[in-house]
């Protein structure tokens, strides 16, 4: 069975899948919901099937590989592997989209191309995730945007056509610099193209070349990451949005450009990484801080979730500038639980709002009373967010720090700055999160809730949010449980590095 294109199959399958969903009768959503529910979790088992018996955590270099001719005129070839930075991501993926699909449940709007546009994401995702062809990378990339638009459009919220324009033209525009880029390094120093990632990262280049290509990437990547001051889609996006489509967003669209920049500014071009190191760990140290501040005078509940985000992908940034392995580590880490924290944050806002009927902080209070379990809910998973030793956010911010302590490449005085910094936002991270539960659970402000007397949440939401503590809380006990799968990878990188 070894040559079985299982990757293949794992990336068709979804949108495969949700091509038969026209063909269902037009009555009832019910049929449509459980189908999709049912895909997602076939999917979610392959994955994991091909993750427990396909796959060696000890090899660092890519395995499971494709190679399918795809287009002769170019040489574009359907070219797939995973190694252990991917591995992670495409578990993370399966398991958010599952419970984002089940999160979706009350939508009764068109659910049928709701549904679609769902398992369109998955594929996209998991696409991008395994692919081993640059182009493949940016073919991918562009699926994904197309989906999140129409989420945006039908099913956001009053300011959606806004929200939805202001989105694909910061992540389309700034993804045309990953094919000019792309094309660049495929055509230099030969007149064949090579587009395989294998045969890139063998490629040397003239430095000045190398630190335009890399800025070109790093644009694209700062887009979708967010990185400050190219952030301001996301707020407007998460504000605006479905919260089962929030929960893509934040748990798996701003993986993709973390994982961009490791796979490829790391990987292909080490000369300019090692250069522009210190300005990414100044920008990620500056952006926990600023990130932090302004979600504190967000009245929205989900815009102050949103810069939440922002805030906790600082660190991703200096874990990916610290150049040691714990740093790195950490960093990948903090990509993985911050998928699930940000996850439930966001389906916590929304079912808080369909119960609430308002999203701004100032017109709730006193709720806690009425909800006890939604309140129970949000107050762990803040505490997740704000890095509770015992939780996964606490081993990821923790290696991130010891890894910008140890580091070999920065002066002392460098490092006392980016630590005082980097103390100071998660010394604001509580700030921002205790008060947010302050004003929505204390006091006594909020009384249109008598009207209803089963409020408190579901046995549908509860199962989603236990599926998503567990993880939170498993990471946090035996963080070697998922380092495991990318240690030998993060040491491979490394070694392209010397100093």
């Amino acid at each position: 069975m070894s040559n079985f294109p299982w990757l293949t199959t794992i990336v068709f399958l979804p949108v495969s899948a949700g091509c038969v969903i026209p063909l269902f009768p037009f009555k009832g959503n019910n049929i449509i919901r459980w189908y999709t529910l049912g895909v997602c979790l076939l999917e979610f088992l392959l994955i994991t099937y091909v993750f427990c018996y396909q796959f060696n955590f000890s090899n660092e270099f890519i395995q499971l590989k494709e190679d399918y001719n795809w287009i002769n005129f170019i040489d574009f070839h359907w070219r797939l592997g995973i190694d252990g930075l991917s591995i992670g991501l495409i578990l993370l993926t399966g398991f958010i989209t599952t419970l984002a699909t089940l999160a979706a449940w009350p939508i009764t709007r068109n659910p049928r191309l709701f549904y679609f546009l769902m398992l369109a994401m998955y594929s996209g995702q998991v696409g991008l995730f395994a692919s081993q062809d640059i182009l493949l990378f940016f073919f991918m990339w562009e699926l994904e945007l197309i989906p999140v638009y129409l989420l945006l459009c039908i099913w956001g919220g009053k300011r959606r056509l806004y929200a939805a324009t202001k989105f694909i033209l910061y992540t389309a525009g700034s993804s045309i610099f990953i094919l000019m880029g792309a094309l660049t390094m495929g055509f230099y120093g030969s007149n064949q193209l090579t587009l395989d990632l294998q045969n890139l990262s063998t490629k040397s280049y003239p430095i000045e070349l190398e630190i335009v290509l890399y800025l070109g990437f790093f644009i694209a990547y700062a887009v979708k990451l967010p990185i400050f001051p190219l952030h301001t889609w996301l707020p407007d996006t998460h504000g605006e949005a479905h919260y089962s489509t929030c929960m893509l967003l934040a748990g798996i669209l701003l993986k993709m450009g973390g994982y961009g920049i490791i796979r490829i500014n790391m990987e292909l071009l080490p000369h300019a990484h090692s250069l522009f190191a210190p300005w990414i760990v100044i920008i990620g140290a500056i952006q926990i801080v600023y990130a932090a501040l302004t979600s504190f005078s967000q009245r929205n509940l989900k815009r102050r979730i949103a810069y939440s985000s922002i805030s906790h992908m600082g660190f991703v940034l200096i874990g990916i500038g610290s150049f040691t392995d714990i740093g790195l580590n950490g960093a990948i880490l903090q990509m993985i639980s911050h998928g699930l924290i940000g996850a439930a944050l966001f389906f916590l806002a929304g079912i808080s709002y369909d119960r609430t009927r308002t999203l701004f902080l100032d017109q709730m209070g006193g709720t806690a009373i009425y909800m006890p379990k939604l309140f129970t809910m949000f107050s762990s998973f803040s505490m997740a967010s704000l890095a509770l030793p015992g939780m996964s956010g606490f081993i990821a911010e923790f290696l991130i720090f010891l890894g910008i302590v140890v580091s070999h490449k920065y002066s002392f005085n460098f490092k006392i700055f980016v630590t005082i910094i980097e103390a100071v936002g998660i010394i604001l991270t509580p700030i921002y999160l205790l008060s947010m539960l302050r004003q929505m659970f204390y006091g006594y402000k909020f009384s249109k809730l008598l009207i209803f007397s089963n409020i408190d949440a579901g046995p549908r939401e509860i199962f989603i949010l236990i599926s998503l503590i567990f993880p939170i809380i498993g990471i946090g006990i035996y963080p070697n449980s998922v380092l495991s799968l990318w240690t030998s990878k993060v040491n491979f990188i490394l070694s392209k590095f010397i100093f």
